[in-house]
This record gives C-alpha cells, structure tokens and sequence, in this order.
C-alpha cells in the first residue's frame, strides 16, 4: 500500500475561499485514480454480512420494528416510520426470514465500504489509500454490527455518509449543483430518525468556522435544506403533535436509561466503535485535515466531526452517534497513512487483528451457548439476539401453571419492546396470549381491556414495580434460555399478577415509559 499518493504532488496557488481577502493558497489534489480494492472489499462485507445473517436470532430492536410495522404511522417516540416500513415489507415478503429481513443492511454495509473509500479518492488518495480506507471500514463495528441487523442505525450511517461524500466534493470544487438531490437523501434519512439534523448543525458550524462561508448562503444548499425538511415533514409534524417524545427519549438516553447511552460510554466507544487498530489512523486524518497546507479548504470537515463529538459528549448520546465523522476521518488518516512505509508497516502488523477481532466481536461467528461474556460486554447486541424462542417456552409453562378459568382471561404484561415483540412473534404458536408493553411505541399498539384481572408479568427486576399495580404479586417461574447468555431476559422471575388496583385506561399510563 505504499504507492505514491496524488495528495503529495506539489500544488499550484488558488484563491482561499473561506477567507474575506484574497490570498494564496496551495490548490487541493486532484482525485486519485480509480481503485478495484474498494470493490472487492465492499463485495466481501456484503458476502460475510448474507451468510452470517441466520445465526443467532433476531434481535430485540428488530422484534419491535415488526410489530411497529403493522401499526404504520408517520412517527414513533423513538424513531421515524422508515425502519419499521422496511421490516414490515421484508416480512410480507418472506415472513420470519431473518436473511430477507437483513438483506437491505448488509448491502447498506457494501455500499458504506464504497462511500468511505470514495471520500479517500476525493482527498487525493492514491489505489492504496482507498483500499486502505476500505478495508477499515468493512473490518469497522459500525459497519458489521449495523449490517447484521435491521435497525435505525444502518441506514442512518449511510445518510451521513452520503451527505459527507458530496461535501467532500464541494468543499474541493464549489460546485453545488447536487445539493438538491443530496438534501432528498436527508429528508429521507429524517423519516428513519432526527440524527441527520446533528449532522446538519455540524456542517453549518464546521463551515463557518473554517469556511468558505459563501456555501451557507448558497440558494442550490438553502433548496436542498428546504427539500430535505419538505420530505421529513409528515415525521416532524407527527412529533409536534405528541408532544416531541424524541427530546424525552434523548434525556432518557443522557442519563445512561439505555444500550450505549452516557457520557462515558460514550467516550469509550470512540475507541472501538471503528476499530482499536483505526484510532491512530482517524486522529492522524483530523490532525492532517487541520495541518496540511494543500487540505486547508476540508478543515471544514475535520471541525465538523469536533463540534458533532462535542454536542454528543455534552447531551450524553448515544457514542455511536459520529460514527460515520470518524469513518471520514479514517479515510483522511488512511490518505496520510499509505504515503511511505508507514502505511505498509501498519497494514501488515495490524490486519489480521482488526479481522479476529472484527469477526468476534461484531459478528455471529462463535455458537451461541459458548459466547463467552466478554463479548457481551463489549457487543450488546450479540446477547440480545439470542434465546427469544426459549424465552417464550418459559412464559408458556407460566401460562400452562394457570388454572383454566384464569388461562382463558390472562393477557402478558412486558417491562420492554422487546419482550413483547418476540411474543408476538413466537407466542401463537405456543398458545400464548396477546403481549402487551407500555414501553416506547409498543404503548401505542394497544392495551389490555379494562375488566382484564390476570396478567403474567416478564422483565420486570423488582415485585414494588407491579404491587403498585396490582393487589396480588406472586414469583411464577424463571426465565431459562438453555444457554448461559448475560442479556436482559436470561434467568429473570416471571410473576403472576391479579387484581388490578385501578381500570386499566389509568393504570397504562403509569405503566408508559420511555427508554
């Protein structure tokens, strides 16, 4: 990888545009040449990302969109309509098929491979910066987790990513015309969830402080901002309605009530979330879109991904959130890298450890009731995509303990989405009756009839929870998933709960929660 990069040609003087006189300054390479690398890579992800698709189960995020896609709304509490629509058309399509259902996020996955390699070639990289850029990115957390599975974030870092591919473009040529087409994309990121707008007020920030500042008043940029808040119109309209659930979702999340939320953890996953091996190649992309003389017109971009970090870091998001910023940045770091010997020296020493740990760590690769805990701890998502069917047995050999009058008026009561969806999804076929969750938009899905006096209670840590609910609260059975997994579910009490203190019109909406 250590061909000569476009990006250390001498450059010839041009004019600062984000200056307010007229100075010069060293012109930014020009793209580099076409690369076959990129391709390959993104082929391989998307390969892998097909195969692996059927292992494990669903997980509980997908199990929600389900169901969120048979009740169709223009709005969630947590997220936009897009996601659950795509679930939903999967599932009529090829009903409980998780490769059907995980197709659209692993091609999502080859395409981000492609974009981030693009950016690469944009800066000036040669052959094996993009490759490099490449190769980063299909080995990258965000990339396999999110391409696994169906969820908001797959196709949220591809909006983003789209979005910096051509503001790369811009900020070398000026030319603008895409705008209108760029902010469609955005708008249609808007209806999947309201993070594009973060990644908005980034860009305007970035620019303005870095410049060329003529690009905030550029009617073809104003047009394509209009369009994009026209297209997320309808999702934007339905939070104004309910009252901006999403702003009480994000407090939620600030205060760690949630997968990957709080400020620590935050800071933490800007160390793995690409990959450990990627850190000093993104720091070494954000120090050169700062320092590089002939990169001086990008700076725009490296500021860009600080101000996003620092709104992240300071409201406790979600530290996934800038993923896409710090893939640009690994394909800046990756142009500086493969001039010399040091992105030979790199490559070399660290590709077979970012592809073990890439495998192990975001993939279903080991079986699952040998999926050692550590795993879990750094990866989430990998235990919660496990022992659903099980899970479901347990609650059933609760509702066959019933007495027969009480099986017949009993309904499931859920402390998440989760839990509810797989029911949904599992329960008919084990005789089980209709799960029920005030948790996010499962609240909205329906709730048990008033006069119901027999609920079997499932995620729920603490008996206070329910007895100030319900008169009588009894331990039914435990949760077994057949493997030893530390996720939300394994081993937790399944309670028998009767006689309601209140109707049920009031109790529910003690019983809504966000989260």
């Amino acid at each position: 990888m250590a061909q000569t990069d476009p990006g250390s040609q001498e450059p010839s003087p041009v004019l600062d545009r984000g200056s307010a006189g007229v100075s010069a300054e060293p012109r930014p390479p020009d793209p580099g040449p076409p690369a076959t690398g990129p391709r390959w890579a993104a082929a391989a992800t998307v390969l892998v990302l097909l195969l692996l698709a059927g292992r494990y189960g669903y997980h509980r995020d997908e199990l929600y969109f389900l169901q969120a896609g048979r009740h169709p709304s223009w709005g969630y509490p947590d997220q936009g309509p897009l996601t659950p629509l795509l679930a939903r058309l999967a599932d009529l399509v090829a009903p409980g098929n998780l490769y059907v259902l995980r197709t659209p996020s692993a091609l999502i996955a080859g395409g981000c491979v492609l974009l981030v390699a693009g950016i690469a070639r944009e800066l000036g990289g040669s052959r094996a910066a993009q490759t490099m850029a490449a190769f980063l990115t299909a080995t990258s957390a965000i990339a396999l987790a999110g391409g696994h599975l169906l969820s908001t974030t797959t196709a949220d870092v591809l909006v983003w990513l789209v979005v910096l591919r051509w503001t790369v473009r811009v900020l070398r040529t000026g030319d603008t015309r895409w705008a209108p087409a760029v902010g469609a994309v955005l708008g249609v990121g808007l209806l999947n969830k309201d993070l594009p707008l973060l990644l908005g007020a980034g860009l305007v920030i970035g620019v303005a402080w870095a410049g060329p500042r003529t690009l905030l008043t550029d009617r073809r940029i104003l047009t394509g901002a209009a369009l994009a808040l026209l297209i997320a119109a309808p999702n934007l309209v339905w939070q104004a309605a309910h009252n901006f659930p999403q702003l009480r979702m994000a407090s939620a999340i600030s205060g760690g009530d949630s997968s990957y939320g709080g400020r620590l953890t935050g800071l933490l996953l800007q160390l793995v979330i690409i990959s450990p091996f990627a850190v000093p190649v993104w720091v070494a992309g954000l120090r050169a879109l700062e320092r590089r003389p002939e990169w001086r017109c990008y700076r725009a971009l490296g500021r860009t991904a600080v101000v996003v970090y620092a709104i992240v870091l300071i409201t406790g998001g979600k530290g996934y959130y800038d993923a896409p910023l710090l893939l640009a940045l690994t394909a800046a770091g990756s142009v500086r890298f493969a001039v010399g010997g040091i992105g030979r020296w790199w490559v070399r020493a660290g590709a077979v450890a970012a592809l073990v740990s890439a495998a192990v760590i975001s993939l279903p690769v080991i079986p699952a009731d040998r999926l050692p805990g550590a795993v879990v701890a750094v990866n989430y998502d990998a235990g919660e995509t496990i022992g659903w069917p099980a899970f479901t047995d347990s609650v059933a050999a609760v509702f066959r303990s019933l007495p027969a009058q009480e099986r017949d008026r009993a309904v499931i009561l859920t402390a998440n989405y989760g839990e509810a969806g797989a029911l949904a999804r599992y329960g008919p076929a084990a005789g089980l009756p209709r799960a029920y969750s005030g948790h996010n938009g499962m609240a909205d899905f329906g709730r048990p009839p008033n006069g119901t006096d027999v609920v079997i209670a499932v995620g729920w840590d603490h008996p206070d929870q329910l007895q100030q609910w319900f008169s009588d609260v009894r331990d039914a059975g435990r949760i077994d998933e057949r493997v030893d997994v530390d996720n939300d579910e394994n081993h937790g009490t399944v309670r028998v709960c009767r006689h309601p203190l209140r109707p049920w019109s009031e109790l529910w909406q003690q019983m809504r929660h966000l989260g």
